[in-house]
């Protein structure tokens, strides 16, 4: 692994550690040549090689292109990055359960809007709007009866 500082090619693992999950190896680094310390991530390859867009062209599936929509939506909320790694993980494992090569976003869109839903409700409403593209403030205000109405019944049980 290269020093991201010096670019010495040559560094020393110094700790690894395993995620919760068991999906992801953190490992911590030191240049030898300049004292640079630095985290590594290594994870699976997970999920479907291709996605299938709403128009019907294909492109190749991007486990960034979800954590990136998820971090938009959680933007200035109280939600830990680590949690959203978690969400991003858990939606990948679900699509990679379904043994497909290729899926819809919109069904990526609909597991990624049922984590969001536990995570943070504020998070869920603007990632809502983008992927259901809401155009009238009639639509936020049915997804938020929708996410009330919700919270009523598990407070009913």
């Amino acid at each position: 692994m290269r020093c991201p500082v010096c670019g010495y090619e040559d560094t020393k693992v110094i700790e690894t550690r395993l995620s919760e999950e068991g999906f992801v190896v953190r490992r911590r680094r030191e240049c030898p040549k300049c004292g640079a310390r630095f985290t590594t991530y290594e994870r699976y390859e997970l999920g479907p090689s291709m996605v299938i867009k709403r128009d019907g062209r294909r492109e190749r599936f991007s486990r960034d292109k979800i954590l990136r929509g998820v971090m938009i939506a959680c933007e200035k909320r109280p939600v830990p990055y680590d949690e959203v790694e978690k969400l991003v993980d858990r939606v990948i494992l679900k699509l990679q359960g379904m043994g497909k090569k290729e899926v819809e976003t919109t069904l990526i869109g609909e597991l990624v809007l049922k984590e969001l839903r536990n995570l943070d409700e504020v998070a869920y409403v603007r990632f809502a709007s983008v992927y259901r593209e809401f155009d009238s403030i009639d639509h936020f205000l049915e997804t938020i009866s929708e996410l009330k109405e919700g919270k009523g019944r598990e407070e009913e049980r």
